[in-house]
């Protein structure tokens, strides 16, 4: 006999948990929400937040380092680790209490302990049990490491580790040229450290479109960040005063530390999934286009999920979820909808297809693409970034991919997801007024270059 019934049971409270939870009670849903740590999970406390938070002290380190270019005279006498971690969590705190206050108020009930699936519809948290009519399963990721390579916590180094230092290292290897190691890369380039960025795939930020990944090596390479790409780790041993990094070749790099960013694998071993007949796939929960698993009533979001492990993928997914069960005929994620942001110095923010799958997709002669440089745009002249804005469109048809360099574009995303979202053609984009001075008006002058009347833009 379970303890309590609610009509929706939540496995995990980061960001597609708690959306659902919080969703699922404005729809009128008891809900119940299991959690063994804090609510917010993984984006909030270890993740999207607190790391967000150190690149903007790292903006401010450089603002203050370049500031005599705008007539500033400033100087920047060190970092302040304890002070910057002080703000950091700070941030994180604020809206960790904004949080749990928004989901007191919604009536949900959190339920803490770590819970497993002991049935189709139950779920057990330190030896009570509880039911649901429906269970959503959002029980999130782990830092990934490689097979035998440990990590120490002192001086081999999770993304969680780095962001508890209380002092900039003198030196670092990263190994992983993804999101999260570009990220730690340019934090730690402009508190002053020395970095090398060790990535097996031919470049970095391999994802994304490559006049994207080129434009931020190159950005990476101005700013003094080595990277060895097409390089694959052999093993680190530790040193006296750090550690050696050898890589194929037998070259050896020594450094105060090495961050270990080559993923996240989902937390799915051991809560009881496999035992009641969930479809894994390489431990990630496999479900349908409407995040619902093989099991009848069982829902899966956010990053046990294959696919993008996004924090607002998960909260749109979990939205969806919420909306689903209480029988509203949602429509589905799209996932290549989903905007990309790389966080780095410059920023990269994309969404929808690059160029090369687009023209596997629609054929080479089906596209065209522009790009417009941010040379010829005023605000990105102001605050002396460089850049561009790369449109891909199927030829006479959609826009289907939007590509943004450059520092602050992330901001810029939202336009390029509806552009996308609704089908936009460049000819329905180019009569709309962007404000000037805004790096925006680089979305509207793209446009306006593939429908054919560039302004700025060379045609």
């Amino acid at each position: 006999m379970a303890d309590a019934d609610y009509d929706v049971l939540i496995l995990g409270a980061g960001s597609g948990g708690y959306a659902c939870a919080l969703r699922a009670a404005q729809l009128g849903l008891t809900v119940g929400l299991v959690e063994k740590g804090k609510v917010g999970g993984t984006c909030l406390h270890v993740g999207c937040i607190p790391t967000k938070a150190l690149l903007h002290a790292a903006e401010v380190a450089d603002s203050a380092r370049d500031s005599e270019q705008f007539g500033v005279r400033a100087t920047l006498e060190g970092i302040d680790m304890a002070g910057v971690n002080s703000y950091k969590d700070g941030v994180v705190s604020r809206l960790f209490k904004g949080l749990t206050g928004l989901v007191k108020s919604r009536g949900i009930t959190v339920i803490e302990g770590e819970g497993r699936l002991t049935g189709p519809k139950q779920v057990t948290v330190d030896g009570r049990t509880y039911s649901g009519r429906s269970v959503v399963l959002a029980s999130g990721s782990h830092s990934r490491s490689l097979p035998g390579l440990e990590v120490d916590g002192e001086r081999v180094l999770t993304s969680e580790h780095a962001l508890r230092l209380d002092r900039v290292p003198r030196s670092v290897v990263v190994l992983g040229g993804g999101v999260i190691g570009c990220e730690f890369a340019s934090v730690w380039r402009s508190f002053g450290a020395e970095v090398t960025i060790v990535e097996a795939l031919p470049r970095l930020v391999a994802a994304e479109d490559e006049a994207s990944s080129k434009a931020l090596e190159r950005a990476f390479r101005k700013r003094g960040i080595v990277f060895r790409t097409g390089t694959r780790f052999e093993s680190v041993e530790r040193t006296d005063d750090g550690v050696a990094v050898t890589v194929e070749g037998g070259d050896r790099i020594e450094a105060e530390l090495m961050l270990v960013a080559v993923g996240r694998g989902p937390v799915t071993d051991g809560l009881g999934y496999d035992e009641q007949g969930i479809t894994l796939d390489r431990g990630f929960v496999v479900t349908d286009e409407r995040c619902r698993t093989n099991v009848e009533g069982v829902y899966a979001v956010g990053d046990i999920v294959p696919g993008l492990q996004l924090a607002h993928r998960g909260f749109q997914q979990g939205i969806f979820v919420a909306e689903d069960i209480a029988g509203l005929d949602p429509r589905p994620v799209d996932e290549t909808a989903i905007p990309r942001v790389t966080y780095s110095h410059p920023e990269l923010a994309s969404v929808g297809l690059d160029e090369r799958t687009a023209a596997e997709k629609y054929g080479a002669d089906g596209i065209e693409s522009v790009t417009y440089d941010l040379g010829g745009n005023g605000k990105s002249q102001i605050l002396k970034t460089q850049g561009f804005v790369k449109l891909v469109r199927r030829t006479d048809g959609p826009v289907v991919g939007i590509h943004l360099v450059g520092d602050r574009v992330g901001e810029l995303v939202g336009e390029a997801q509806l552009i996308y979202g609704w089908e936009g053609y460049p000819e329905d984009v180019a009569p709309l007024v962007h404000a000037h001075p805004t790096q925006n008006e680089a979305l509207g002058e793209a446009h306006l270059a593939l429908a054919g009347k560039p302004l700025h833009a060379h045609s």
